[in-house]
């Protein structure tokens, strides 16, 4: 056989077995690119840009992913859901990890992953017109997203109430929803539990109307095909960062300081960022810098303590804007505590000192929430928590853990066998969630321009 004609031969047959080959999985594509393609809507609940580093909810979960497949995420952040769903179904992206909950209609045409959180949609209006506690007495368009599950429910709920009027939106996210409420271009819309608290921090004045669900259930979405490959990875992951805790430490992080809502005290906190911050703010910065601390957080602190009240006082004789004791004032140089820029600059430099006392297993940002406790109750109590943990089962280097341990130590039982005895380990916690939720809206505000500092120091 001449050699021309056994070269085509070749060629034939090799295409022959090459057509036997069956298509690579969608597992197989993933591990070949060395890369994991994730959909998901951009907002603080889901993923956004720090000053320092991508954060959000979504964001870490889908890290942790991709790390226990040993590639690199690619997230890819959207506006839009129907462009969401539109590149999920030509094949760009491997699946959605939006915050997005399941319901029937949207079962019909995609797969969803097991669910990890419970989330409500609740209908808002901005506090001041009488509160509607029903569909009948909502008396103007509700305003939604097209494609989300909220105007599914508008759907539903007009079988019941025909007389709803819905105006359905493509051009803008849930977050520029609510902050429409705000600026009063629109009267209703709806928005999911998650997302609202986050956003609360910053607008008290966005108000519930009623709950439209009370547990949707949340979960990565993938396209429905017959491949498998990625898709059965999910419960064995699911099942993993449930039993290592590193689901309930996310969840914590992003959300377990803001399940309470307090309207007053969060208008208050709003109203003194721009009417009594700007008189310290320069300080909190200069002192914040010299300690390596985020200026911000101090900050906050400071207003969880005196309410930025150079003149503070408890009846236990903590002092100034800092609330320090007399002892810890001696101890970082601070000889007049009704002087607020001595006060703050030895504040600064406290909490400087217990952040650096916290053990090095403990990882940033849980070391800044263990500073804040002892701040509060002392680290010695703080300690007696973690052991506490530790005898429990839990993690003593994890916030997550601690924080379902400190409020025993107000009980006899738990108590009697820790070195330090009682304490208010509940107000503790309380109060670490709350400098939390101060700082996040400082951040917030501080990166959106909202703060100024031109007023001076008093």
């Amino acid at each position: 056989m001449q050699l021309k004609p056994l070269l085509t031969l070749i060629i034939f047959m090799w295409v022959l077995v090459g057509c036997d080959k069956p298509p690579m999985t969608q597992l197989e594509r993933v591990q070949q690119k060395r890369e994991l393609k994730v959909g998901t809507l951009a907002g603080p609940a889901n993923f956004y840009q720090a000053q320092q580093s991508e954060q959000g909810f979504e964001y870490e979960l889908t890290q942790a992913f991709a790390n226990s497949l040993n590639v690199k995420l690619n997230i890819v952040p959207f506006y839009s859901l129907p462009e969401l769903f539109q590149r999920l179904d030509s094949g760009d992206l491997d699946f959605i990890a939006a915050g997005l909950s399941y319901h029937p209609q949207r079962g019909e045409h995609y797969r969803f992953g097991p669910s990890y959180r419970a989330i409500s949609q609740k209908l808002v209006y901005k506090q001041g017109p009488r509160r509607p506690r029903s569909f009948e007495e909502v008396n103007a368009p509700i305003t939604v997203l097209a494609g989300s599950n909220h105007l599914i429910s508008l759907q539903e709920a007009k079988k019941t109430y025909p007389n709803i009027d819905m105006h359905v939106v493509d051009d803008v996210d849930e977050e520029e929803l609510l902050q429409n409420i705000i600026d009063e271009k629109i009267s209703y819309t709806i928005a999911d539990s998650h997302s609202l608290a986050l956003f609360r921090r910053y607008h008290p004045e966005v108000s519930i109307a009623f709950s439209i669900t009370k547990q949707d259930s949340i979960s990565w979405i993938m396209r429905k095909d017959a491949d498998d490959s990625l898709y059965a990875l999910l419960m064995p992951f699911f099942d993993k960062v449930n039993q290592n805790g590193k689901l309930a430490e996310l969840e914590e992080k992003y959300f377990g300081h803001v399940e309470t809502f307090n309207y007053v005290n969060t208008l208050a906190f709003v109203e003194a960022t721009k009417e009594v911050l700007p008189n310290y703010q320069a300080w909190f910065e200069k002192y914040s810098k010299q300690n390596k601390l985020d200026w911000r957080l101090l900050a906050a602190l400071s207003y969880q303590e005196s309410m930025w009240k150079p003149r503070a006082k408890s009846p236990t004789g903590v002092r100034g804007i800092m609330m320090l004791t007399q002892p810890t004032a001696k101890q970082v140089g601070v000889k007049n505590r009704l002087k607020p820029e001595q006060n703050i600059r030895g504040g600064a430099i406290y909490l400087s000192k217990l952040i650096k006392r916290v053990p090095k297993s403990v990882q940033y940002p849980d070391n800044v929430w263990f500073a804040m406790a002892s701040y509060n109750v002392g680290w010695g109590h703080v300690n007696d928590a973690r052991k506490i943990t530790e005898q429990q089962g839990g993690d003593p280097s994890r916030w997550a853990d601690v924080k379902k341990r400190l409020p025993l130590l107000v009980k006899k039982r738990y108590y009697r066998k820790t070195r330090y005895g009682y304490a208010r380990g509940d107000v503790a916690v309380q109060y670490v969630d709350n400098i939390r939720r101060y700082y996040d809206a400082l951040v917030w505000l501080d990166e959106n321009g909202a703060l100024n500092s031109e007023n001076g120091q008093k």
